[in-house]
């Protein structure tokens, strides 16, 4: 029973492994352009993180017709940086294996991403909890996390789906640019489970 218990606060404790509010841990990822790209390189600016999985379903609802690469261009048009992040690890689905692989993969995706970064043991994904794709945040200005969740309020597989659904980054960043509070700062992430 002790260790039932144990294991139920642990879980509770991690589900979110940074609170809105707290500061994000700097990070350094190699990117698809093979340098090595850290958070704080984009300090003073507002940073959304995006984890991504080709292989996944509902990654693909997204990716497929144009939705997340056209609110990557949205937004990169507005001084914010999009970090796409990969954290398949080798073997699993997703699995970018170098530099020129996740090059390739960008292009061939289209993304309007700043990078496509390779996290390929996990690092930073476990240090955020990222457990799905996609499973998104936002960073503020201060380095402060100001939003994580969903992508958008239909936890579905269907590009169909996106018209009738509310698009919670697209909501933050809206209310972020014009100093208002995120009314969603926290929402249920869906999706594919990250390939740790």
């Amino acid at each position: 029973m002790k260790i039932l218990s144990f294991l139920l606060l642990t879980f509770t404790l991690n589900i979110n492994a940074v609170e809105n509010g707290a500061m994000v841990k700097d990070f350094t990822l190699l990117s698809n352009k093979n340098t090595q790209v850290s958070l704080s390189d984009f300090k003073g600016k507002i940073v959304v993180l995006e984890w991504f999985n080709h292989g996944c379903p509902f990654v693909r609802k997204h990716y497929d017709v144009g939705n997340m690469q056209g609110l990557q261009k949205k937004w990169m048009g507005k001084d914010v940086v999009w970090l796409t992040i990969n954290s398949s690890a080798e073997g699993k689905q997703g699995y970018l294996a170098n530099a020129v692989v996740a090059d390739k993969k960008m292009k061939e995706e289209k993304m309007n991403s700043k990078y496509l970064l390779l996290d390929s043991k996990g690092k930073v994904g476990r240090m955020l909890a990222a457990k799905t794709t996609p499973h998104m945040y936002i960073i503020n200005k201060e380095g402060k996390l100001a939003y994580q969740g969903a992508i958008d309020s239909i936890s579905s597989a269907s590009s169909s789906d996106i018209k009738n659904s509310d698009n919670y980054v697209d909501m933050a960043l809206t209310s972020m640019m014009s100093g208002k509070k995120i009314a969603k700062a926290n929402t249920k992430q869906y999706g594919c489970s990250v390939k740790y």
